[in-house]
């Protein structure tokens, strides 16, 4: 199931996208922010305790303080590494994993979007690295994949790209998060380092959650019906 929920759910927002074209804006940005709010909070009330607790296991055998201290010190310089790389893949997708897409230059369009393609990749393959350990991630990455699958195939129809390429793009992206799930549980090189790769995601993660809920609203504006699927992303994630 790890690796069918992240899978599916991007086919399903593919398929949904091509069936019925979505064009409402505000549902899909309320969508955007219950999927950013449910994911922050699974990463904040699970993955982050966890990631600190591996940590903390690793030192167990040390009695000086100072080895807690530098372990979790370590910890957060991987979180921030995270935050960093996320940031520079973004550079490259323009912000296409939080649902901010825009239409290509005339001497872009028709044409594969390999840039985004290969730095979504990258993003989704990390995303799914600390599934394998942590299994409730795979429903806070599926949620999250879900929309942006419907803002990406919208746009890359609205862009005139080739329908086979439109979906050979989907389906790959698909099958990285549970391709990540699948290195992270197989090779020992991945997962002798589960704990600081964890950490890197927990800072994709901070990063990508926190700009789709900020960035959701119009004008970068709060409203009741945003407030409130944001609240019950956070009731949902606490009760996963």
């Amino acid at each position: 199931m790890i690796y069918l929920i992240p899978l599916l759910s991007v086919i399903f927002g593919y398929v949904m996208a091509l069936i019925l074209k979505p064009t409402n804006k505000k549902n899909l940005k309320l969508l955007l922010a219950f999927s950013g709010s449910f994911l922050l909070s699974l990463t904040v009330l699970h993955l982050l305790p966890e990631v600190y607790a591996g940590s903390a296991g690793a030192e167990h055998d040390h009695d000086h303080e100072g080895h807690a201290h530098g372990a979790n010190a370590a910890i957060g310089i991987f979180i921030m590494a995270g935050i960093i790389f996320q940031i520079i893949l973004e550079y490259f997708s323009k912000g296409a994993e939080h649902g901010h897409v825009h239409a290509h230059s005339d001497e872009h369009a028709h044409s594969m979007p390999w840039l985004l393609f290969i730095s979504l990749c990258i993003h989704a393959l990390l995303e799914g690295m600390p599934v394998s350990q942590h299994h409730d991630m795979a429903w806070g990455i599926a949620i999250h994949h879900f929309p942006i699958a419907i803002i990406l195939t919208a746009f890359f129809i609205n862009s005139g790209l080739n329908k086979m390429a439109i979906m050979l793009f989907m389906l790959a992206f698909a099958a990285m998060t549970p391709l990540g799930t699948l290195l992270s549980g197989q090779l020992e090189c991945v997962a002798n380092y589960h704990t600081q790769i964890s950490a890197v995601v927990v800072g994709i993660l901070f990063h990508i959650s926190s700009t789709i809920i900020f960035e959701s609203g119009e004008n970068h504006k709060f409203n009741l019906a945003k407030l409130l699927v944001i609240i019950l992303g956070v009731i949902m994630a606490y009760f996963l």
